[in-house]
Formats: C-alpha cells, sequence, structure tokens
C-alpha cells in the first residue's frame, strides 16, 4: 500500500498482508476483491480515509474506488464522514466485528437466500398437481429445496439480530461434541 513507506515497518507490512489476504478471502466468498480490500483497509485504519486516500494505498483508478465504495456503503459496511469545511467525503468502517458479521449476514440473506426463495417457490407452485413422474420429481426437489431455503432465512435472520453472547453459547454447544 502506498500511504505508509517506510523500509521496516511491521504495522505498515502486517496491515499490506492483511488487505491482500482479505481481497483474497472476499473472491473465494464471491465479493469483488478491490470491495474486500477496501473494506479491509478501511476496517484496520484509525481514522475516515478519503476516496483519494483509499486510490492511493490501493494503487486503484477513481472509478474503481467510487464504485466500490458506493457498493460498500450500500452493504452497510461502511459509511460517510462528512468534515466541517471539507467537501471531500471521508469514509470508515464499522469497527465492531460482531456487527459486521451480522450486516453481512442480513445481507446476504436480502441479496441471495430470499431471491433463491422466491424463484424456488415459484418453481414449485408451478408444477404442483403434475401428474407426470419427471414433473413430480421436480416439484418434490423443489419443495426440499424450498424448506432448507427458509430454514437458511430463519437462522440468518437469527444470527442477525441476536445478542453475541447468545450464538457463542450456542455455537459452543453445537460444536463441543
Amino acid at each position: 500500500m502506498e500511504g505508509e513507506t517506510s523500509c521496516s515497518n511491521p504495522l505498515h507490512d502486517a496491515r499490506e498482508e492483511f488487505v491482500s489476504q482479505w481481497g483474497t478471502l472476499g473472491s473465494a466468498w464471491g465479493i469483488n476483491r478491490t470491495m474486500a480490500q477496501i473494506h479491509a483497509l478501511l476496517m484496520t485504519s484509525p481514522r475516515a480515509l478519503s476516496t483519494d486516500e483509499v486510490m492511493e494505498a490501493l494503487q486503484i483508478s477513481r472509478g474503481n474506488a467510487n464504485t466500490n465504495l458506493r457498493d460498500l456503503v450500500g452493504w452497510g459496511l461502511i459509511r460517510v464522514v462528512l468534515r466541517k469545511g471539507d467537501r471531500k467525503e471521508y469514509f470508515e468502517s464499522e469497527k465492531d466485528v460482531w456487527k459486521m458479521f451480522c450486516t453481512i449476514s442480513r445481507e446476504r440473506r436480502r441479496r441471495e437466500i430470499s431471491p433463491a426463495t422466491e424463484v424456488v417457490a415459484r418453481c414449485a407452485e408451478s408444477t404442483k398437481g403434475l401428474k407426470d413422474p419427471d414433473a413430480q420429481a421436480f416439484h418434490d426437489q423443489m419443495e426440499r429445496l424450498l424448506d432448507f431455503l427458509k430454514l437458511a432465512e430463519r437462522v440468518s435472520d437469527a444470527v442477525a439480530s441476536s445478542e453475541k453472547n447468545f450464538v457463542v453459547k450456542l455455537a459452543a454447544k453445537l460444536f463441543s461434541k
């Protein structure tokens, strides 16, 4: 990252490694690599950064920075900060990891699980009562998938609205055996 120059700065090196790896992980999770890197940069920054600072740190274009910053605002993972007397917009990330997790869970439900549930429900409904064995098999599969997606919605809702301690205790019970 360009913003911090030093021959041997452990903080700079660690932040650079984290930002790079978060970008790689973001790609594996279906998130744009640059979006994940911007999120990592803001998540680890002690202060809000301007678009120019993000561009410089990650060596990305203004268009790429603006698009991904707006997407992160849309996800609710970062927010715009205005400074009195300054026309620039600054951006800061939520620092609370649990709140980030809940936000991502809620957004993934809204953007991915709910639309899939709607499609599968329509497909199940449109094949209900058909007598052809292939149609019945298709309908049965849609019903099983719909049951699973509805469960995923309930779990997502429960996690997103839960207190951290409750979920940690539940996870400990589930994974302690």
